[in-house]
């Protein structure tokens, strides 16, 4: 409109009632001035990840409508596939565009661009890549294939990239929502699951209320600094001493308990074991790096962003909030029978080691939680895709029993399993030992020696069921495995897994070679082998464990990735 007005007539003066324009040769007044100072230019390179995965979910829409209603199986996560790796491509441009320089702010001072957000929308395209190769065989086989899980996954991709670049609360914000809204839909996905529709509500009620307490945190925040700035609210912190900084504190402490929500950090982990539980297992995994890394880029930008300078309030929060999580985390992973409520143990008790790193409020505690973060999306990743291949259709075996006997029926797929299991428990010459080493000596860099013994004592206490499992995948069968037990008289006798207690009340999982409680007094249960046969993998998958064992083993035995995550905190 403003350019309109400007190609009036020479000499003439136009009056646009509608918004009060007075346009005189060489003059603006009236609203044109504050139209003109909206004008915010648009650096698209900032954002050229976010834009390619946004408008990777509307090419696919498009694509779904136009074309005629019949299967085509592939196309959807082939295309989800070439739009990720356009993301991951254009994150590699952006890394290599900004340098080593100190943030800059873009799209009205709204977004961070630096190599930290760089790093984050790396990780994110690399975890959707995955996403969309796990799923294609899943969906096909539940019956569930269809361009929606992709879209919501690559609008997933979206919020949470938009997490990692936020500059304020505002933007951090939205986000966070349109982040969440997506992982809503993608937990109840399987609709001839009632566990799924179950799950996804209970995440959506749980989810809007921490996103109400994020809100209300981001408001007192703002009542408190007059502004929704990290580097303004920084700036203010340091040079003006509140007379009463209870609003500050409250607004801090809301924020934390908002996106503590979303990294699962113990107390605000309830709705994690059911979630995990009840999504289709690909998108657990998918959920369990991305929804991980989003919350802790947001957790990074404003503690060390944002109150950089109330540190002394904010650091012992963090540290109860570590212990808890590792020691919950590990604690509660013993006694679960589900393979999937046991990786959201562990993926709690994970979330505790980047705790560790952002407690040490420094740029090496920084980096080792990058990197965990990092390395963490290639181990769940696969993790998840081993689950999904032993548990048959319809997810009828999840219960530890699942694996027994996968070291004979599939080495192979037993030996990357193994390799994932000993990554995350912290075993040498993996990715997860160099992960946990770098956030402790931060720790201990930084005088917390409580800290790191805690850290300590819980990697020791969660290799307990990460070698539990292992065991399994190598133990032989108690049973006749061509045979499927009816009743509890047929598991009479059966000699129970070492450490593995039961409830006192027997269940009967579904499927072939079904689990059930031994009848025996003292407690103890049988896992049942799956009847023997091949584990199929489907080529995708099988692209996506080779990568995921290739990188960490690389990571953990060399340094570059290290060094990758070293010059993203260039800023902190």
């Amino acid at each position: 409109m403003i350019g309109l007005l400007s190609h009036t007539l020479v000499g003439q003066t136009v009056q646009a009632p509608a918004t009060g324009c007075q346009v005189t040769p060489g003059k603006v007044t009236g609203l044109c001035q504050a139209f003109n100072s909206l004008h915010i230019p648009v650096e698209y390179r900032t954002i050229l990840p976010l834009l390619v995965l946004s408008i990777g979910a509307l090419v696919l829409l498009v694509i779904s409508a136009v074309l005629p209603k019949r299967s085509r199986p592939g196309l959807y996560p082939l295309l989800t596939v070439i739009i990720s790796g356009l993301a991951a491509g254009a994150s590699v441009f952006q890394w290599i565009d900004v340098g080593n320089h100190a943030a800059t702010k873009a799209i009205g001072n709204q977004i961070f661009y630096d190599r930290f957000s760089v790093l984050f929308m790396l990780l994110i395209s690399v975890a959707t890549l995955f996403g969309a190769l796990l799923s294609d065989s899943y969906l096909q086989r539940e019956g569930l294939d269809g361009v929606e899980a992709y879209v919501l996954m690559l609008l997933a991709s979206t919020g949470a990239m938009l997490m990692a670049a936020s500059a304020g609360t505002i933007m951090l914000f939205l986000g966070l929502e349109i982040m969440s809204i997506a992982l809503y839909v993608m937990t109840a996905y399987h609709r001839r699951r009632a566990a799924s529709g179950e799950g996804g509500l209970k995440y959506f009620i749980l989810g809007s209320f921490s996103s109400a307490i994020f809100l209300y945190g981001a408001a007192l925040a703002y009542g408190a600094t007059g502004t929704t700035q990290f580097d303004e609210m920084s700036v203010f912190l340091a040079r003006t001493t509140l007379p009463n900084d209870g609003i500050l504190l409250g607004g801090m402490a809301l924020l934390i308990v908002g996106l503590g929500f979303k990294v699962a950090a113990v107390p605000f982990h309830f709705w994690s074991p059911d979630v995990y539980e009840a999504a289709p297992t690909p998108f657990t995994g998918y959920m369990a790096a991305v929804a991980k890394a989003a919350g802790f880029a947001g957790l990074f930008r404003v503690l060390l962003e944002g109150f950089h300078s109330q540190e002394a309030n904010w650091r012992p929060a963090i540290w109860l909030i570590a212990v808890l999580t590792l020691l919950v985390g590990s604690v509660l992973a013993i006694a679960q029978r589900d393979l999937k409520r046991m990786m959201a143990y562990s993926s709690i008790s994970q979330a505790g080691y980047v705790l560790i790193g952002l407690q040490s409020a420094s740029s090496q505690g920084t980096a080792g939680a990058l990197f965990y973060l990092l390395t963490y999306t290639f181990i769940i990743a696969g993790t998840f895709a081993v689950i999904g291949l032993v548990q048959g259709e319809g997810e009828a075996r999840n219960d530890l029993g699942a694996i027994r006997g996968l070291g004979r029926r599939r080495p192979g797929l037993a030996l990357v399993m193994l390799l994932f299991l000993l990554a995350q428990a912290g075993v040498p010459f993996t990715s997860g030992f160099l992960a946990k080493f770098y956030v402790i000596a931060a720790a201990v860099n930084r005088g917390q020696y409580a800290l790191a013994i805690i850290g300590m004592l819980a990697a020791a206490i969660a290799a307990f069921f990460y070698l539990r499992v292992g065991l399994l995948m190598y133990s032989s069968p108690e049973v006749d495995e061509t045979k499927e037990p009816t009743d509890g008289a047929a598991l009479a006798g059966l000699r129970p897994i070492p450490g593995f207690d039961t409830p006192r009340e027997p269940a009967l999982s579904q499927g072939p070679g079904a689990v059930a409680a031994s009848s025996d007094g003292d407690g103890a249960v049988a896992l049942l082998a799956p009847p023997e046969g091949r584990v199929e993998i489907p080529f995708t998958v099988g692209i996506t464990l080779a990568v995921c064992a290739a990188f960490t083993i690389f990571a953990g035995v060399s340094s570059p990735v290290l060094d990758f995550a070293k010059h993203a905190t260039t800023y902190f």
